[in-house]
């Protein structure tokens, strides 16, 4: 157990290796750093990152998946999104902010993708307004925006280190959107489809690691619902100028669970054990459980 002055909002594992096991953190002074958990009293790595609060973290290059530098991005409510190479100091090697005129939005989420070589690497970042960029960080430019409506929440790749295939994003009000990430339209960009999965916000989306097409969200009634996605006969077709386009597929519900009655906010797979998770809820209960018969889905 470990004390900061400065309250935590978020963390990962994601840019150190498993026997390195550092683990960096946002927190609500826009300060991003990286602990050595052996020895955590002074960070290994330290920078007052943003201007407001660190809402979201995520890393990919030290797990063993997903190729490229050990990276760290952070999305924050001052509207920028940073990503981070622990050793270059005090700079971003990646800055992601509104345009001259443009409002900044609080952004709530972000993620890595594509990083299935040293030079692929996207971020997908989520924000209040309901917004969803990506960032493509070989060519250092906007790949690609839609809007859902609705604050994003979530947002997560099927996995990190592929191309990129699917993209869960989810909202404010219940509803998460599936995009097939395979094919992007001129001007239609990616295909999805949506799903109303319950009345409260999704507050987090996690694909199993084991299996891509399954993931599973959690809610702000306090439940977790298992979802499966199907692809289509044909994940791709010709518009009407010869143009490829996406085709989504469907999801259904495989099960669902209430565990408490408040909201559940974080939520985690087991990269070994299929089926083990352990989630988080604002009733300050850490929860471990176990799903089974996912051999058989």
């Amino acid at each position: 157990k470990i004390e900061k002055p400065k309250s935590i909002k978020c963390g990962t594992f994601g840019a150190t290796s498993l026997q390195q096991r550092y683990l960096a953190t946002g927190d609500f002074g826009g300060n991003l750093n990286i602990w050595n958990l052996e020895a955590p009293e002074i960070p290994v790595y330290s920078v007052k990152g943003h201007k407001e609060i660190i809402n979201s973290i995520d890393g990919v290059g030290g797990l063993g998946i997903g190729e490229g530098a050990p990276e760290i991005v952070t999305g924050s409510r001052d509207g920028t999104v940073k990503v981070w190479d622990p050793r270059q100091k005090e700079t971003p090697v990646a800055n992601m902010e509104p345009v001259q005129g443009e409002s900044k939005r609080d952004c709530w989420t972000v993620a890595f993708g594509n990083a299935y070589n040293q030079e692929e690497r996207v971020v997908c970042a989520g924000y209040d307004n309901g917004d969803i960029k990506l960032f493509d960080l070989k060519t250092m430019s906007l790949r690609w925006e839609t809007n859902i409506k609705n604050g994003v929440c979530s947002v997560e790749f099927d996995r990190k280190d592929v191309n990129m295939n699917k993209l869960v994003a989810t909202s404010l009000e219940g509803k998460f959107h599936v995009f097939d990430m395979r094919t992007q339209h001129p001007t239609k960009g990616f295909a999805s489809v949506s799903e109303k999965a319950q009345k409260s916000t999704i507050w987090q989306v996690r694909p199993l690691p084991q299996n891509r097409d399954i993931f599973m969200t959690s809610g702000g009634a306090g439940s977790l619902h298992l979802w499966k996605y199907e692809y289509p006969a044909q994940r791709s077709k010709k518009d009407s100028e010869g143009a490829e386009m996406g085709v989504a597929g469907s999801v259904s519900l495989l099960q669902n669970v209430t565990l408490s009655t408040q909201p559940i906010s974080s939520l985690d797979w087991s990269p070994d054990k299929k089926g083990l998770c352990v989630c988080g809820a604002f009733d300050q209960t850490v929860r471990v459980l176990i799903v089974t018969k996912l051999n058989k889905v």
